[in-house]
Parts: structure tokens; sequence; C-alpha cells
């Protein structure tokens, strides 16, 4: 109760800091903000050791990090509690509704209002600022800059186009954080916010290139296109917003669907401009402005260095499976500490295959069931994952794979137990996030003796070889030992044959010798990895203020207050971004090291696993059904399961058949099978659907 009751206070706390953030935003471009409020908070911040951007950053800075810094307790909070509560909560899902909008995808009520009530906001900055700016300029006013007054009207109005713009540069780095403490609390994964990013970067994007385009065409018709080449040592820098503006422009070239598809490591590299991009964003704004759009690119600073200290170990890799339907099952050791929910991903890179590449992947393990192992599927689709397979399958197997993860990332918390009745809907390599929910379930109802809602696993795949995704429902050890007071039906449809083929093809196991470097994954900050992430944030930017202060006072200063020099804007934003880097660094590999030496002292030194390489491949339960079968589990397996051949499944029947009072349904596979269940969701002719699409690819 008393973990419940801070939960709530901080949930309350985060809201009205939240709700005091966007009323600066609504408020900043009008004349009682500009001309009354912000210049008595400049005067009553105003130091020789933070200049006038410590107004900026105790107006848009200290907010979203003091909401970081509450979301991190709230979620440690939410950690401990993992488990404990395992009774089902009712609550109203109307506004999560499903609705499908072009260009948008599949959206529910919450993301629409939040999404409308964004763009309410930029259309209020631009109106507002437009109108003020437009009262300010006359026939004298104009001629005062050699413009007549529409050429003046089309200059304002493409700054202001570039003020609207950096409301969604602020918002556009908190959906790429992985581990971020703000998206959680508003219950949102870091891959489920990817099309957040998407919409974000499409809008700043436009608005930043009509900025742009509009400035050039003035200096075109009033002739001062040499304007393009100025780098202003005390004021906006035109080459440096050029540069910002033609590297975002790359970005965005290569995010067409087209090019994204087919050459995805083209759209992968260049999106690294995003470096770029910022760095001459501060240069073109100067620091001071650049502090409105710092907390987020700060966050996200910190979890990507993060990710890098994680990412330079490499991993014991304990086993691989290798389907017949080209696909892997890699596990790796973990310690004991490490907790994960259901449908979290994981980053794995191969340096043997390439140093460069990371791919997401799903784990298909339970963190409760299988304490020391953590897994993941890896469908052989593409060229990454097909050299993976045949390198594993090759005659000469490797006894060793170098591994390096990040990870793993997913919902702080999932209460499967809310609904009478679950139905999931997969299709292909979609089925690997409810491999993880059957497993937490299966310990559920096996260990705490926990009533579980009924499952309805309805997958669809193109061949029968495919089949043998389904024995991934069992671990690579011994398996769930029972799972009988599980109610489980699996309806599996193989649609394009017709018939099952008389091949029998076995499951082979890879099994790897460990070496005296490899480590498990381990939390990055340890077990109590939110509250030492909220120390990081904290002390990073307290550690930042203090070394600006100091270079502020002692040296910038007495630069500005010289008459004959004045400290440039370039050289300013180039201290104070490597002032922010040397914080981060310091306070972040501090605490990744502590972590890392604890962890080291807890874990228990790897040895060879003894018989590892077993002397008979498990035959899959799946493929070739017409035998005896090796186990219980598996047996048990193939009794709740159904396979129809050469058709698909009829989703509306299998749907409108479930009377149960609340019913998920989970969707994971290609779009138009996520689609046309969201469409039989949102029909409104069964109101006991409650709908959710888990979708890796976007």
């Amino acid at each position: 109760m008393e973990s419940n009751r801070m939960q709530a206070v901080i949930k309350i706390a985060v809201m009205l800091v939240f709700v005091g953030y966007v009323f600066i935003w609504v408020m900043l471009p009008t004349d009682l903000y500009q001309k009354d409020w912000l210049l008595k908070i400049r005067a009553e911040t105003m130091s020789t050791y933070l200049g006038t951007q410590g107004a900026t950053m105790l107006i848009n800075t200290f907010p979203v990090l003091l909401i970081a810094v509450l979301g991190c307790v709230y979620l440690h909070f939410v950690q401990k509690a993992r488990g404990k509560d395992v009774e089902g909560k009712q609550g109203s899902d109307a506004l999560k509704r499903p609705m499908i909008i072009k260009g948008m995808g599949i959206v529910n009520g919450i993301e629409l209002s939040f999404f409308l009530m964004f763009i309410a906001l930029l259309i209020w900055s631009f109106s507002v600022n437009l109108e003020i700016s437009f009262a300010k300029i006359t026939a004298k006013s104009a001629a005062m800059w050699g413009e007549t007054v529409w050429e003046s009207r089309l200059a304002n109005a493409g700054l202001i186009l570039g003020l609207t713009g950096n409301i969604c540069l602020a918002f556009l780095f908190f959906p790429v954080t992985r581990g971020s403490s703000v998206l959680p609390l508003l219950g949102i994964t870091s891959e489920g916010s990817v099309k957040y990013h998407i919409w974000l970067g499409h809008i700043v994007m436009t608005l930043f290139t009509a900025h742009g385009i509009s400035y050039v065409f003035v200096w075109g018709y009033t002739h001062t296109l040499v304007e393009m080449r100025q780098w202003a040592k005390a004021d906006i820098s035109v080459v440096a917003g050029e540069v910002a503006l033609v590297s975002g422009l790359l970005m965005w070239l290569t995010t067409i669907p087209r090019i994204r598809r087919k050459i995805f490591e083209l759209f992968f590299y260049t999106h690294h401009l995003y470096i770029v991009f910022i760095v001459f964003f501060v240069f073109h704004v100067g620091f001071s402005y650049a502090c409105t759009i710092l907390p987020g690119f700060y966050l996200f600073l910190i979890d990507r260095f993060l990710r890098f200290l994680q990412s330079r170990q490499h991993i014991r890799l304990v086993s691989a499976r290798l389907l017949p339907c080209e696909t892997v099952e890699l596990n790796f050791s973990k310690a004991r500490g490490l907790s994960y929910t259901p449908t979290s991903i994981m980053f794995v890179n191969v340096p043997s295959i390439s140093r460069a590449q990371w791919h997401p992947f799903t784990i298909t393990s339970s963190s409760k069931l299988e304490p020391e192992k953590i897994s993941v599927m890896i469908k052989g689709d593409g060229t990454w994952s097909k050299r993976l397979f045949q390198t594993l399958n090759s005659p000469s197997s490797v006894d060793r794979l170098d591994v390096s993860v990040e990870g793993p990332y997913g919902p702080a918390s999932t209460n499967f137990l809310r609904h009478d009745a679950l139905v999931m809907i997969s299709g292909g390599s979609g089925i690997t996030p409810f491999i993880s929910i059957f497993r937490e379930l299966v310990y559920m109802c096996e260990t705490l003796n926990c009533k579980t809602p009924k499952i309805l696993l309805i997958t669809s795949f193109k061949t029968s070889s495919d089949l043998t995704m389904l024995d991934l429902l069992l671990s690579v050890s011994d398996g769930p030992s029972n799972f009988s007071k599980l109610d489980l039906q699996i309806e599996a449809y193989v649609t394009r044959e017709k018939q099952a083929t008389a091949e029998t093809k076995n499951i082979r196991s890879v099994w790897f010798k460990p070496r005296p470097s490899d480590s498990k994954i381990t939390p990055a900050l340890g077990q109590n990895s939110w509250l030492w992430l909220a120390a990081v944030i904290s002390s990073s930017f307290v550690l930042f203020l203090i070394l600006m202060g100091i270079v502020t006072r002692f040296y910038i200063y007495p630069i500005d207050h010289n008459t004959d020099h004045i400290y440039s804007y370039t050289a300013r934003g180039s201290l104070s971004m490597l002032l922010i880097c040397i914080s981060l660094a310091l306070t972040s590999s501090a605490a990744f090291l502590w972590n890392k030496g604890n962890n080291a002292m807890e874990s228990t030194q790897i040895q060879s696993i003894e018989g590892a390489t077993p002397v008979a491949s498990p035959n899959s339960a799946f493929y070739n059904a017409e035998r005896e079968l090796e186990s219980l589990p598996q047996q048990s397996l193939v009794e709740s399961t159904n396979v129809y051949y050469g058709e698909r499944p009829d989703l509306k029947r299998y749907l409108f058949e479930r009377k149960e009072s609340r019913v998920g349904v989970l969707v994971s596979g290609p779009k138009m099978m996520r689609h046309e269940v969201a469409n039989i969701c949102a029909s409104g002719l069964a109101e006991n659907l409650e709908f959710e699409s888990i979708s890796f690819s976007w």
C-alpha cells in the first residue's frame, strides 16, 4: 500500500510539472511572456556564472529533467512491486479503441487526442507569433532593411516557421530514448514510440525546409544572397543553419520507405548525421536559445552513452537452436538480478558478421521462469540474419561466437491477468512476443497458482517448416515442466501448402564453449537501475552547471565585458557542448563501473558445460507430427494444436465468438493483418474486445 501511495504522489507531481511545462510553450509566443515574465525571470536569475542561458535552463530544461528523475523513482517502485500485485485491474479502455488513419497507421483515441493537441499548439504558436510580428512591420520599418512590406513579412514568416519547428525539435528525441524514464509514465514502450519520432521528424523537417526556402527566396529577390555566407560572431549564423538543414534533409531523404527497406544500411548510417544536425543547430541559434530543446537531447545522450558502455562487453552465448525454417534461437547467460517483462526486445551485434550492424529482436524467454537465461528468436529474412543462420548451420559449425547486446528494453509492467481471455494473432515471426507471454503465464499459473486467462493463439505461416516456431514455446533446457492448468488452444494455419510434407527435419542444437572474458547479461546500472539513472541525470546536470559556472565566470565573462572583444556564440556553444559531454561521460561511467564491479562480485564464475553437445538433436513436435512424442510438454503442446493447410484464418469468427467480458486481442505480424484485426475491434460489433498492436517494423 505504501508503494502504491508513493506512485500516486509521484504521478500527481509529474502531471503538475508537465502541465506547467506545456503552459510555458503555450505562453512562449505572447507579449505577456516575452516582455513581462521573461524579463523578470532574467532579472532574478542573471549572474556572472550562467548569464542569459540561466533563465532558459530554469524554464525549459529543469522541468523536464525533474520529470525524468521523478519518473525514475516511480519506475523503481513499479519494478519492486512487479509480480506482487497479481490481481487483474479493471478500468475503462474506451479511449484505447483502435482506428486506422492514412499516413499514421493504427492509433487509439488517446494518441489521436495528444496529436491533435500538439498540432493545435503548433498552430497557436505560429499564428500568435505571426500576428505580433506583422503588426510591427510598416513601410518605414521595412525600408530600414532595404525591403518592401511583403518581403519583410515573408522573412518574418520564415523566422516564425523555424521557431515553430523548434517546438517539434524539443520533443523529437524523447521517443528514441530506449531506456527512457519519461515514456513508461505514459505507458509507452521505446519500440512503440518510434512512430511518434517519425511523425515529429516529418513535421520538423517540413517546417525547417520552409524556413530555409523563405529566407533564400527573399535574399534572391532582393539580390542579397551574400547573406548565405554569413557566420556572425554574436548573432544568428546562417552558414551553420545551412549545414544543419542539409544534414537534416539527407536524413529525411533516406526515410523514404523504398530506400529505408531496400537499402537499410544507408538509412542507418545517414541517421548518424543527427550529431552534425544538433551541433550546427547550436552554432546557428546560440547555446542560450538551444536550451529550449536541450532536455530531450540531454536524456537521449545519457541513454546513448550507457548503451555504448554496455555494448563493449562480450556476452556469454550458451547455445543456439536451429529450426528447419531458417530460424535461430540464441540463448544467453544472464544474471539473476536482471528482470524484464514479456514483449521486451534486445539489440544484438555479431562482429564476425558485421561490426556496425545492430538489430532488435524480441525476447522469447521469461525472466521469472528462466532466471539464468535470456533468449531471442531470429528469422532468416534479411542478409544479416541469413548469414548468421548459415554460419551456425555450417558443417564445421563454430564452437564460439562473439556477441554484444544492448538492453533489454520493454514495458515497465504488464498485467495480462486483467483479461478473462487472451486472443493472440500472429503472422510468421510475429509469434515471438507471444512466446514470452506464454512462458510468463506458465510461471504465474504453475508457480504463483494464479488464475490465468484462457489463451487462444491464432498463427499463420507460409510453409509447414515454419510450424517449428511453435516448438520455441518450450524452453531449450527442460521446457515448462507442466502447463496442464493453462487453458491453451493453438490454431495454426499454413497458407501456401495444401498438405503436410513427408520430409522429416530435426531441430539442431549448437552449444558454445565459454571464454573467461565472457560475461553474463546484467543491468547496465545494476539491480536498482532506475535509482542509479536518477542519480546520473541529476548529478551530471549539477556537474555541468558547476563547470559552466566556473568557465563563464573566470573565462567568458572577462572577455564579454571587455569593450574591444566579445565572446563568440560559436565558441560558447562549443564549450557548453563539450562540458555537457564531459559531465555525462564522467557520471555515467562512474555509475556503470561501480555496478559492473558489484555484478562481478555477485556473479558466479562461468564454467564449461559438461556434455554440452547432445548426441542427437530433438525432432520438431509439429513439422512431422506422425511419430511418438518424446516428452510430456511436447505431447501436451501438440494436443492443444490444430493445423490447417491451404487456408487463412477467419479472424472475425474467432473474435466475435469470444463471449468473455474482457478479451485482450494482441496482434503481431504483417501490416495488413494488424489493420484487419484493428478494423474488427474498432467496428463496435463486440464491446468486449480490447485491442493492442505489437509492431517492431516501422
